[in-house]
């Protein structure tokens, strides 16, 4: 007596037309009027996508233009976490539901543009050429048939006009010099359809290579034994890191690498096995990319060092005149400026 009874329900499933089925989904489908938007089924159906994926992606395309639709925008106004929103927009971003790109706007401000397509199969599909343009009825050129020419019947004798009594005639026009109708205007040729721009990457497209494993200038056996003894003991330390041993030899170089740029051991224990994921799938290429891309550079050496010597001016040394015995700066022993003043006086006074 206390459980709810839903009678619409039932009764709108009592008003359904035709047999019902025995099992499986009953849909009872009542026209949107406001409020609703359409989901075609290659993204209700995708047999690619997870439920997660196809859930947001259609909560995407039910919100206005222009909102908010990053991992914390999302995260802040639906129950899901952070990881398994992005989760869901990498898989929409992989199979060409969903695009992100980094725009430059005219203020100098970087932000993240998000376009999202419902039907991205479609636009991998060549464009058909637009219909040529139809002109309006007024554009049109009006050609009115000519006439017919009558037949020409023998003229019967007729007196004299009077020029008083009948009025002149108008001048018929010669049927020869008769212009011809204007020639109707040409048809535009049709455009030719644009070039077929892919807007959105295949989840094929090529990617760029790796860099390749770093290689010492000369493989020593210590550098060699070092390296191996590394990689071989990495398992102590951190269970998931256990390498085959055709493994430890392949990424021997990359360790020996380190090892001739003054790396410590420890510290390249420490940059392989810190922050990892759980679990590690792939130790093998984790190590690898940890070994190529985290390599350091070489230490500088003692004349890197060496700050620059300190540039000085140079300075002018006392001398004593010749003349008066006062103290002056000059290069070159002589006489002080009052000296020579008086000099060029008396030569010029004689």
């Amino acid at each position: 007596m206390d459980t709810p009874q839903n009678t619409a329900l039932t009764r709108a499933l009592t008003e359904l037309p035709g047999p019902l089925p025995a099992r499986g989904v009953i849909h009872i489908a009542i026209r949107h009027t406001d409020r609703f938007t359409v989901v075609g089924n290659d993204l209700a159906q995708h047999p690619g996508l997870s439920t997660t994926a196809v859930g947001f992606a259609v909560r995407i395309q039910s919100l206005p233009q222009g909102t908010e639709i990053g991992i914390k925008a999302l995260a802040a106004r639906f129950p899901e976490g952070e990881k398994l929103i992005a989760a869901a927009l990498r898989e929409l971003e992989a199979h060409g539901y969903l695009q992100r790109a980094r725009t430059r706007l005219p203020n100098g401000r970087i932000v993240t543009r998000t376009v999202f397509c419902n039907q991205p199969a479609a636009l991998l599909r060549p464009r058909a050429a637009a219909p040529p343009p139809q002109l309006p009825p007024a554009a049109l050129p009006i050609t009115t048939p000519a006439p017919a020419p009558e037949p020409t019947a023998k003229p019967e004798a007729s007196p004299e006009p009077d020029p008083a009594r009948d009025p002149q005639p108008e001048p018929t026009p010669d049927p020869v010099a008769t212009p011809d109708p204007p020639a109707p205007l040409a048809t535009p040729p049709q455009a030719t359809a644009p070039p077929f721009v892919r807007l959105v990457p295949p989840p094929t497209a090529p990617k760029p290579p790796r860099p390749p494993l770093p290689r010492p200038r000369e493989l020593t056996p210590e550098l060699e034994r070092i390296s191996t003894a590394l990689l071989s003991d990495l398992r102590h330390h951190a269970p998931q890191f256990t390498l085959s041993e055709e493994h430890v030899r392949e990424l021997v170089p990359g360790v020996a690498a380190w090892l001739e740029r003054d790396t410590h051991p420890d510290t390249i224990r420490h940059t392989l096995t810190t922050n990892a994921p759980e679990p590690v799938n792939y130790p093998y290429q984790f190590v690898k990319h940890r070994l190529t891309v985290l390599l350091p550079p070489p230490l500088p050496g003692a004349h890197d060092l060496t700050p620059p010597p300190a540039r000085r001016n140079p300075v002018t040394p006392f001398q004593t005149c010749d003349g008066c015995e006062r103290a002056f700066r000059a290069p070159t022993p002589g006489h002080c400026r009052d000296c020579r003043n008086e000099v060029a006086y008396a030569q010029a006074a004689a």
